[in-house]
């Protein structure tokens, strides 16, 4: 199921925005905003493919992390597509920056990192870059779009939108950078929550259907997105006074600086009360499932794995992937993510940021 088909039955302004994009000097970045459902992605795929007869080098940037067109989900994309396509789902992405979640918030660091990373990429090789973005417009998500803007610079950008909602947004930007201010097609349809997450689950479940389970030696790899494995090893005194103060079993345990980060499982049922600013605990049941970034040298993502479980004694983790033995033996990092996801493309839950 995808949300974005590519048609030539649009509204006249968007064929009116092609032929300036075709007559100004390349390349040409240009960034597509708009709150949920406001047709961002089908004017992206029109965009492409009508460049794309005239014969243009397309390079196309997914950066909705939920509602993503290029596999998979919680990555940022970019793929050059050769011909005329129907959805964004064609095309294979080149390079891909982790985020490892569906929703921005929290990780705006990540978003215009891996926006500003791929951009540097794309220009490389395409005439016209063109920038699809989630949907948040509202509240911080002011701000993401704002620096978004701000790092990339893009020769235009595309506002879609019912009245004004935007203005916030590219207000700053008015005679700096050119803008089209667009009106959201009538036919846009509007999606529920179910309906996002169902769209979800089926590409979640296309990308990991040819996985395989493989064990990964972590003391031959880095680990990052977490403080899992900062600091120094606690102490046995230490790992028994806190199991008998909380009634836990601690399966990890660091030390850094001052703060106490743990991996448990609760004996018991019941509150039990601690300083977050003195420890922190993440349940290891949280690891079981949860999706991982498998990235190369270059800090780029490689591919997706979901994390089965982890063995702190032997330091190994096992992990399901569709990246063959030769891909992964490229990679040189292990980073962590904030969702939980089955390969039946099930997701079982967001964590925190600060929960790992």
């Amino acid at each position: 199921m995808n949300k974005a088909k590519y048609t030539n039955r649009v509204p006249e302004d968007r064929k009116e925005v092609v032929e300036v994009i075709r007559k100004l000097k390349k390349p040409v970045k240009i960034m597509i905003i708009g709150s949920v459902d406001s047709g961002k992605t089908t004017l992206t795929v029109f965009l492409a493919n009508e460049l794309l007869k005239e014969g243009l080098r397309v390079g196309i940037i997914d950066s909705d992390i939920g509602q993503k067109g290029i596999l998979p989900p919680a990555v940022i994309s970019l793929g050059f597509p050769e011909e005329v396509f129907t959805s964004l789902d064609e095309i294979k992405a080149k390079k891909h920056y982790f985020v490892g979640t569906i929703t921005p918030n929290q990780f705006f660091g990540e978003m215009i990192t891996g926006v500003k990373l791929l951009v540097n990429e794309a220009i490389k090789r395409a005439d016209v870059i063109l920038i699809d973005t989630t949907g948040l417009v509202h509240g911080p998500g002011v701000e993401l779009k704002r620096m978004k803007i701000e790092v990339t610079n893009p020769d235009i950008i595309i506002a879609l939108q019912k009245k004004d909602e935007l203005g916030n947004i590219i207000q700053p930007f008015e005679g700096k950078i050119r803008i089209f201010k667009l009106k959201i097609s009538e036919n846009v349809r509007i999606h529920t929550r179910e309906e996002r997450r169902k769209i979800r689950r089926d590409k979640w479940k296309r990308y990991f259907k040819e996985s395989h389970e493989w064990e990964i030696d972590l003391q031959q790899i880095n680990i990052s997105g977490t403080l899992m494995f900062q600091g120094t090893k606690i102490t046995e005194e230490e790992k028994n006074m806190l199991e008998s103060l909380f009634r836990w079993i601690i399966f990890h345990g660091r030390k850094i600086s001052n703060k106490y980060f743990v991996v448990k499982a609760n004996i018991g049922n019941f509150p039990r009360s601690f300083d977050r600013n003195t420890l922190m605990a993440c349940d290891f049941e949280n690891l079981s499932n949860l999706i991982v970034g498998l990235i190369d040298r270059k800090g780029f993502c490689l591919g997706l794995g979901i994390l089965k479980f982890i063995n702190f004694n032997e330091l190994k983790a096992h992990l399901m992937t569709p990246l063959n033995k030769e891909e992964l033996e490229k990679i040189t990092e292990i980073r962590l993510g904030r969702i939980r996801v089955r390969e039946d493309g099930e997701e079982l839950g967001l964590l925190p940021r600060e929960a790992l």
